[in-house]
């Protein structure tokens, strides 16, 4: 059965699965997320459902959730369901709502659309990118200098994923002879197959990998872990899988990125089409760094991701 949360103002969370969610209605402002898999993934299904949490703890508006909310037909009923509710803002917590949410917003004038990372149109159809060609970047930065071979790789959902340029980049600026190899899952979720291409990067010589994919990277890097091999983190910080092991992570706050949105919603100041975020919005940082990292590295690691956020630039000089 599908879970669906519904907070009440002032009343302890209730987890029900009924269909009909109407009469559990409290309020006039109703925000409503769909994911395409589940909230316990420790990643980004993980802080979209984190950041529903933020909108009414914060601002004391009623939310609703549905998982596996991965089709068509699925999509459709749920917002018809959200609709009947009074919900006035959904989220879809990814790229696949994007042309979903493109084609529904028409029918329902009456509530603002989120999805992102995709392109959206509409007069209240919204998409959030993450400029994650930056994040991407320094941990390329990182992964180069801390290889001891000069190999370093990626396993990637996907090849349009703006972080794996960015990574190519930031690796091969410290020694235009790293050698970076990816990889491609095709899927955000895939554990076997992202689990059978890390053992292919191992093979060909690789002791820094960045698993950027939210539904596989935890399984990854604790074989990274098992392995004595180097790992940086993807969406969330991992320095809980293992603070010798995971150097550092590219993390989305997109808990924070929610409240942001929903504030502005509430506020009728947030636009319709495609918003970029990055470093400079305070939705984008790197996580801990690992006590196995050379001082000096971090201080010009450091020093790179203040300058990125003062002036926009990206180092153009080897950090080693």
């Amino acid at each position: 059965m599908i879970q669906r949360l519904l907070l009440f103002l002032l009343l302890p969370i209730l987890l029900i699965g009924c269909s009909n969610m109407s009469s559990q209605s409290s309020g006039e402002n109703r925000v409503g997320l769909l994911l395409e898999d589940t909230i316990d993934d420790q990643g980004w299904n993980s802080k979209g459902y984190q950041g529903l949490l933020n909108i009414h703890s914060n601002l004391n508006i009623d939310v609703v959730f549905m998982e596996n909310m991965n089709t068509e037909a699925k999509v459709n009923k749920a917002v018809e369901e959200f609709a009947e509710s009074e919900v006035n803002l959904i989220f879809g917590h990814g790229r696949y709502y994007a042309d979903l949410f493109t084609e529904l917003g028409p029918k329902y004038p009456q509530i603002h659309f989120v999805s992102f990372n995709g392109e959206v149109e509409g007069d209240n159809v919204t998409s959030l990118h993450f400029d994650s060609y930056a994040m991407g970047y320094f941990a390329g930065m990182l992964a180069a200098a801390m290889s001891e071979n000069g190999h370093v790789g990626a396993i990637a959902a996907f090849d349009w994923q703006p972080e794996i340029k960015g990574f190519q980049d930031g690796a091969t600026l410290n020694n235009t002879k790293t050698k970076v190899h990816l990889k491609y899952v095709e899927d955000w979720a895939n554990n076997e197959m992202a689990l059978t291409l890390f053992e292919k990067l191992k093979q060909e010589g690789v002791d820094v990998f960045y698993p950027a994919g939210d539904g596989y990277h935890v399984e990854v890097i604790e074989e990274i872990r098992k392995d004595g091999l180097y790992a940086i983190g993807f969406v969330g910080d991992q320095t809980d899988l293992g603070e010798s092991t995971v150097l550092t992570s590219t993390v989305q706050h997109v808990d924070y990125l929610y409240e942001l949105v929903a504030k502005s919603y509430y506020k009728q100041e947030l636009k319709a089409g495609n918003l970029r975020y990055d470093f400079q919005d305070g939705v984008i940082s790197l996580g801990e760094f690992s006590s196995t990292i050379p001082e000096e590295i971090i201080v010009k690691m450091q020093e790179a991701v203040n300058t990125y956020i003062e002036t926009g630039e990206l180092p153009t000089d080897p950090i080693l």
